[in-house]
Parts: structure tokens; C-alpha cells; sequence
């Protein structure tokens, strides 16, 4: 019995060892989801309105935080002694996910620490080392996590590619920021590569935070693509402004064109040279360089018109800039009309490229609203209507009327000829959306009439040789459609007079047909189903009414009444006798109560 009882302890000994070399085997696998946590955290502590400073401090009082609770302390109020998070606490019996935090805050700390001081940097210059160095730290702590996830082997596999990730982010930013640019293309398409196989891995609630990761990556593969020398992606650059994607592209753009071309001192306009010196006119002219490309690459109107709007604001920057130095200096303030001065010029030059872009940018919703026109497709919950259509070109009007008002140039003949020819091109397109108005409300003539004058400012615009070809073609088509609406407004008022007909006549007891005109208030006793009243223009009531002929006053009669002396008839009637009655009484009783002429 002895025995038997010794090995069963042993046996049960050994499965309880067995049990805990299981339990040692399989620990739980620590998981962290680096991106969402990070992302939650630049939003809610002051990266919304990019305040890297209050970044800075959460991460710094986070990180202390955690390293109370976790019981890894960095010395204490006297010495400092560092201490990191090791693989050896990973493989502890209490190892948690926060672990992982410290690295990862520590890296952001630095990281938003370089942010900051690339802001300062536009002020103070020599901050730029201190943000490289920064950035270097960043990229540190972030090797330290990866490699804690993928030495210690207590992390998930979703955990160590995000780390991967992240680590290679904050490798490409330096690798940018030190301009090893292959380098950097390379760090940044690995951590793109890895964010996408993790968009594609994960379900659809989980993929926008790496999927706006995903996005803020394509502007720094683009940079570094363009200078490598990818010519391809020089014009991406513009587009990818007129989208919001790069904040800071007015420097980029301007260090890739001066280390290409050289700096832009001068612009000629007009057989005219200028110097430019504000900054922010300068950057506007070098970004405008790739404008067309990056509109002509835009994949539908919408873009194109984001990119318009962007380059518009840029330059309305660029006119107050100018504007502010006119104030600044006396002497600029008043230029002749006959010279003017250079800095004078060149403000004319900038309103005349606010102007043409905005004509641009108009055409494109013209362009929109027709094609939403023809496909049946409304636009903002609104049918496009011809209305709106005559509106877009009254605005375009309007900034031809400006540009012929641009200072120093009222007089120019061939800028005002040149302008004025453009002027007829767009005048002949309202007046053909204006006839497609008049004939909806069915007023047929005046129609006719504004499609005969579409028609000829056509012909004068075509003849006066255009230089804009897009605008010569529209034009031919516009010819075109002139003709066939011109028989459909003649062919509607005729099928509208044969109706008018048919309801107005009647017919007589010997069968000949007559027509009748009384309103609907002269023939109540009469039924008749009269179409007409349902119209716009109902036969109810003739207005105004007709006249009538009235009596004339006797106005001399009147007046000679005044003058008649009519004879007296007192005897006839007798009205004398009354009154000698009357007055006999009355003087009896006078005298006889003590009345009458006595007493005065």
C-alpha cells in the first residue's frame, strides 16, 4: 500500500508539471494595434489643430504614468538610472500589453518633439538640427520595438507588422529630412506595402485608419520619385495640392524648381519684364508651371475644379502679398496710366491670372452642368435647369468685364480687341440658353429673336480668328444646334397657333366656321369645354377693360345757377300773411309777460 500511494504522488506530481510546462509553452500572445492607438491619441490630445507641443507633453506624462504602474521606474527622485522594457519582461508571468507602450510613446515623443521644431524652424533656422536629431531618436525607440516583437515571440503576427510598419515610416520621414531619397522611397514603400496587406487581412471596420495612413504616405513616395528623377511625377506634385495632400508643398515645390531651373527673379508678360520679390508670388509663379499638366492628368471635371480652387487661393495670397507692399512703400501707391510702375505690373499680371483661371474653373461647371444636362443627372438634389446655365455664362462675362477694367490696360487696342472677341464667343452661348428659357415659357418670337443673335455673334467670333481652339469647335457645334432649334421654335409656334385656332372657332347655323374672343366672364350662360383657361395665359377677363361712353356733366349750367334771380311768390303762396300772424302773437304775449322792446 506503501508503495502504491508513492506512485500515485508521483504520477500526480508529474501531470501537474506536465500542466505548468503547458501553460509555460503556450503563453497568451500580446497584441497591440499601433496605429489606432496612436491615431486616438493625435486626435484627442492636440494633433487636430497640429499642437505638437501638447502632444509632446501627454506622451511624456503617459509614459510616466505607465512606468509607476508596470513597477520599471528610471531611478528615483535623486539618480537616474535607465532602465528600458527588455524581452525579459515580455516573457514574465505578468506581461501585459502596456509593455509595448513605453517604446512606442517614447517614439512618438520624439517624433511630435521634430514636428514642433519644424514649425519653429521657419523662424530659427538652426532648429533643423535638433529636429534631425529628433527624428533619429524617434526612429530608435521604434528599432526597439520591433525588435521586442520579434525577438521575444510574445506578440501576435498583426502586432509585429504593424510595428514593421512603423518602424519604417519613421525611417522613410528621416531618410526624407536627411535627403537620401532612394533610401527613403524604399523605407516608405515597405511600410506601404505592409499597411496594404493589413487593409486587405482585416475586416471593413478596421481598415480606415490604414487606409489614411496609406494616403499620407503616397505624397512623400511622390517627392522622393520626383527627385530621383522621375519626370513622371513632377506634375503629380500640383495635383496632389489641389487634393490637400501635401501641407507644406509651397517649399518643396520651390527647393525642386530652383535646384532645376534656378530661382524665378523675372516673368514677362505683354513684351514686358518684371521683377518679382515678395516670396509668396514667387512660390505662386513656380507652382503655376505645372498647372495645365496637373489639370490635363485630373480623371473627371470634379478634380479639375479642386485643383483650379486650390490655385486660385494661392494666388489671391500672392495679390494681397503684393497689395501689402504697395501700402507699405508711398511711393508705389500712385503709378500713371501711361507707364507703370513694376511692382504695378506685375499686380495687373496676377489679376489677370486670377481671372483666366477663374474663366477656366467656370467653363468646367459649365461643363459638368451640361453633361448632367444631357444624361437626365441632378446635381446637389437639383434638376440643371437652362436657368442655370445662362448664370455661369453671365459670370464669365462678368470676369471678361473685369479684365477689360484691369488697371494700366484700358487703353491697350489689341489686349481690348483680344478680350472683347472672346466676350462675343460667350455672349452667342448665353443667348442660345436664353432663346431654350423663352421657348419653355412659350414666347416663340422673342425666342427667334435670340437665337438670330447667338447666331451671329457665332459667325463674328468665328471670323475674327479665336486663338482658343476648344472654343472655336464649341462654337461650330453651338452653329449647329442653332439651326435645328430655330425649326423647332417655328415648328412649336405653329402647332401652338393651329390650336389657338381649333379652340377659338365655332360654327354657324349654315356651317361657316367663325372665331370667338369673349372671355370667360362674357359667356357664363354658355357652356363650352375651353382648354385655354388651364393655361398660363387663361381667357377670363379682358384686362384692361374696355371703355365706355358716360354722360357729360352740365358744368355751364351749373354755374350759370349761381347768377339766376328767380321772382318772388310770397303773394302766390302766402307767406306774407304768415309772418304778420306770427308777429301779433307774439308781441301779445311779450307785452303780456313783460318781454319785448320795452325792457332794453
Amino acid at each position: 500500500m506503501v508503495v502504491l500511494e508513492g506512485e500515485a504522488g508521483d504520477a500526480k506530481q508529474q501531470t501537474n508539471e506536465e500542466a505548468d510546462k503547458e501553460e509555460v509553452k503556450q503563453p497568451s500572445l500580446l497584441t497591440l494595434e499601433i496605429f489606432r492607438i496612436t491615431k486616438d491619441a493625435q486626435q484627442q490630445h492636440g494633433l487636430r489643430h497640429a499642437d505638437y507641443q501638447r502632444y509632446r507633453g501627454y506622451c511624456s506624462r503617459r509614459i510616466r504614468r505607465l512606468r509607476k504602474v508596470l513597477k520599471i521606474p528610471q531611478g528615483d527622485r535623486r539618480h537616474y538610472r535607465r532602465r528600458d522594457v527588455t524581452t525579459t519582461h515580455l516573457m514574465g508571468a505578468n506581461a501585459e500589453n502596456r509593455l509595448l507602450c513605453v517604446p512606442l510613446l517614447q517614439a512618438e515623443r520624439a517624433w511630435a518633439h521634430a514636428m514642433q521644431l519644424r514649425q519653429e524652424a521657419n523662424t530659427e533656422p538652426r532648429k533643423k538640427f535638433h529636429l534631425t536629431s529628433r527624428l533619429k531618436k524617434a526612429y530608435a525607440h521604434a528599432q526597439t520595438l520591433l525588435q521586442l516583437c520579434e525577438q521575444s515571440g510574445a506578440c501576435d503576427a498583426r502586432t509585429q507588422l504593424e510595428a514593421g510598419a512603423y518602424a519604417a515610416w519613421l525611417g522613410g520621414i528621416l531618410l526624407v529630412e536627411l535627403q537620401q531619397w532612394r533610401a527613403a522611397a524604399e523605407s516608405l514603400q515597405r511600410a506601404q506595402l505592409v499597411l496594404d496587406k493589413l487593409c486587405a487581412a482585416l475586416p471593413e471596420d478596421e481598415r480606415l485608419v490604414y487606409k489614411q495612413k496609406v494616403e499620407e504616405l503616397k505624397p512623400s513616395l511622390r517627392y522622393c520619385a520626383y527627385n530621383i528623377g522621375d519626370q513622371s511625377a513632377a506634375g503629380d506634385l500640383v495635383a496632389m495640392r489641389g487634393q490637400g495632400l501635401i501641407e507644406n508643398l509651397d517649399s518643396l515645390m520651390a527647393q525642386a524648381k530652383e535646384s532645376r531651373s534656378g530661382v524665378m527673379h523675372e516673368v514677362e508678360w505683354r513684351g514686358r519684364r518684371v521683377t518679382v520679390r515678395p516670396e509668396k508670388v514667387r512660390l505662386f509663379l513656380i507652382a503655376l508651371q505645372d498647372l495645365d499638366k496637373s489639370v490635363a492628368g485630373a480623371d473627371s471635371p470634379q478634380s479639375k475644379i479642386d485643383i483650379l480652387e486650390n490655385i486660385l487661393m494661392d494666388c489671391k495670397d500672392a495679390i494681397s502679398a503684393i497689395k501689402d507692399e504697395i501700402k507699405n512703400d508711398p511711393k508705389l501707391k500712385t503709378a500713371s496710366e501711361t507707364q507703370m510702375s513694376g511692382i504695378n505690373y506685375l499686380l495687373s499680371y496676377l489679376m489677370y491670372l486670377r481671372l483666366m483661371r477663374t474663366i477656366e474653373r467656370n467653363n468646367l461647371l459649365v461643363q459638368q452642368a451640361e453633361e448632367a444636362r444631357k444624361n437626365n443627372i441632378q446635381i446637389d438634389g437639383k434638376k440643371v435647369r437652362p436657368h442655370d446655365l445662362t448664370r455661369l455664362y453671365e459670370i464669365i462675362l462678368q470676369n471678361f468685364t473685369e479684365l477689360q477694367q484691369l488697371p494700366g490696360f484700358e487703353n491697350d487696342a489689341a489686349y481690348q480687341e483680344e478680350i472683347e472677341t472672346q466676350m462675343k464667343a460667350y455672349r452667342a452661348f448665353r443667348c442660345y440658353y436664353i432663346a431654350q428659357v423663352l421657348t419653355g415659357l412659350r414666347r416663340f418670337r422673342e425666342a427667334l429673336a435670340m437665337l438670330e443673335r447667338s447666331s451671329n455673334y457665332a459667325a463674328e467670333s468665328i471670323s475674327n480668328k479665336l486663338t482658343d481652339k476648344k472654343l472655336v469647335e464649341k462654337l461650330q457645334v453651338l452653329k449647329k444646334d442653332i439651326e435645328s432649334c430655330k425649326f423647332e421654335v417655328h415648328a412649336d409656334s405653329v402647332l401652338e397657333d393651329d390650336e389657338e385656332q381649333d379652340e377659338e372657332t365655332k360654327y354657324t347655323s349654315s356651317g361657316k366656321p367663325y372665331k370667338d374672343k369673349k372671355p370667360l366672364v362674357d359667356r357664363l350662360d354658355e357652356y363650352r369645354e375651353d382648354t385655354q383657361v388651364l393655361t398660363k395665359n387663361p381667357n377670363i377677363y379682358k384686362l384692361p377693360p374696355p371703355m365706355e361712353a358716360i354722360p357729360c356733366k352740365p358744368l355751364f349750367f351749373d354755374l350759370a345757377c349761381n347768377f339766376v334771380e328767380f321772382p318772388n311768390l310770397d303773394d302766390k303762396i302766402g307767406a306774407g300773411d304768415s309772418k304778420k300772424q306770427g308777429a301779433g302773437i307774439t308781441g301779445l304775449v311779450k307785452g303780456f309777460l313783460g318781454w319785448g322792446k320795452g325792457d332794453k
